[in-house]
């Protein structure tokens, strides 16, 4: 069973960065397309960036462009997602999955991490 593991998250004031890591032990992220999706409690859960393992073409949340960028660092095997000026609702627990191309859908990707936890708060 192939596993992704998501780092980075924690406590961030309003206004502040945060960069979140995924890595897998078992696959190689380049050659996938890679999503982060965040998951609010009572909320579905949402796509926020991916990049596609064609073109390394990205994709945004409308919320979330001009604010947060997703990139690779192939020689660490991982894929990032930089956040910065946060905002409360932002608050979520954020997941990484990777999949053959990328989508807003969730049901098109196979392999996902664990999550890791993201609260802005003063």
């Amino acid at each position: 069973q192939v596993q992704l593991v998501e780092s980075g998250g924690g406590l961030v004031q309003p206004g502040g960065s945060l960069r979140l890591s995924c890595t897998s032990s078992q696959i190689t992220l380049q050659y996938y397309a890679i999503g982060w999706f965040r998951q609010a409690p009572g909320k579905e859960r949402e796509m926020v960036a991916y990049i596609t393992s064609t073109d390394g073409s990205t994709h945004y949340l409308h919320s979330v462009k001009g604010r947060f960028t997703i990139s690779r660092d192939n020689a660490k095997n991982t894929v990032d997602l930089q956040m910065n000026s946060l905002k409360p609702e932002d608050t979520s627990v954020y997941y990484c999955a990777s999949g053959p191309w990328g989508s807003d859908d969730e049901h098109e990707y196979d392999y996902w991490g664990q999550g890791t936890q993201v609260t802005v708060s003063s």
